[in-house]
Order: C-alpha cells, then structure tokens, then sequence
C-alpha cells in the first residue's frame, strides 16, 4: 500500500536538514549554531563543540564556550581557526571568546551564493523524494494494487506536497538572503 504521510515526513525532514545548515551560516550576528557545523578531532573521534563545552552568547557580537576539559581548549581553538566562519577565537583559560566581526560586502555576496546553493540541493533532494513517490505509484498500478483514478489522484498530492516544499524552501532563502544583505 501506498503511505503518502512517508514521503511528506521524508520532505520534511529535509526542508528541516536545510534549515539547521542555513542556521549554521555566520551572519554577523552571533549565533551559537553557528559553531554546528565545526567538529573537533578528541578521544579519537569527531565530535560537536557544544559535546565539549556551553556555549552561551552575552553580547550580539560575541560568542563564548566555557570548555568544560582543559585539554580541549587548544584543539577547540584549532578547529575554529580551520573552519569556514572566519572567527578568531581568544582563549582565557577554559573560556574561548569569540567576536564576531562585521560582515564585509565581499562576504556577504559569498554567502548569499551558498544560501542559493544550500536551496537548490535541497530542491532537488525534494524533487528525488517526488520521482521517488511516483515511481512506488506506478509500480502499483502495474501491479493492479491501485487503480489509474488512485494513481492521477495520488500524484496530484505528491506535486501538491513537492510545490508546497519548494514555496517554503524560495521564502526561506530569500528571508535569509535579505536578512545577510541589511546586517
């Protein structure tokens, strides 16, 4: 049989993936899932700066990561500087501050592209998961399991579901983009 409410969570859960990537981007603003996307080399695996120490914004431009084991201080540190966010961290014992600066033009055209991006791939997981529907719908028509009246009435929600998924995905990259564009 076919499960509709399947492939609407399987949507879901991938306008919910971009979301938490979009979230991650460094706005100007500091955001403590910024550091989401940053993983640290300790105990012999990668691991999650918030696995490692609270993270805690006082200030709009400042972010701060009470460490909670000494020794992670320096690799913290370290995979800060190697990401992509372009923050300096400044450490104080077990406390890591980071300020966030000022976007400058450049970077803001930059990020505007990988919201684009970030989009797109979502667009298209959305437009598999689609195909993906269409193609269980066909195969139980061939195998008489529904008729052709189920299959067009079926497909009708899918492409229902699919254009109310990429609506939400175009507002939510142009709310971000404009939000980059007037920091």
């Amino acid at each position: 049989m076919f499960e509709e409410q399947k492939y609407k969570s399987k949507m879901l859960k991938t306008y919910e993936v971009f979301n938490q990537e979009l979230l991650s981007l460094r706005t100007g603003r500091a955001n403590a899932n910024m550091l989401d996307i940053v993983k640290v080399d300790v105990y012999g695996q990668k691991m999650p700066i918030n696995q490692l120490g609270s993270i805690t914004t006082p200030e709009p431009r400042t972010i701060n990561i009470q460490v909670w084991d000494l020794n992670n201080v320096i690799l913290i540190d370290s995979a800060i500087k190697k990401s992509e966010l372009g923050l300096n961290p400044q450490i104080e014992g077990q406390l890591i501050r980071l300020p966030v600066p000022d976007l400058s033009e450049e970077r803001r055209v930059e990020i505007k592209k990988m919201i684009k991006s970030m989009g797109e791939k979502c667009k298209v997981s959305i437009r598999n998961i689609r195909r993906e529907a269409n193609d269980d719908l066909k195969k139980l028509l061939k195998n008489k399991e529904i008729s052709e009246d189920d299959l067009k009435k079926k497909e009708k929600v899918i492409q229902d579901n699919t254009d109310y998924q990429m609506k939400i995905i175009d507002e939510r990259v142009s709310n971000k983009e404009n939000e980059i564009m007037t920091i």
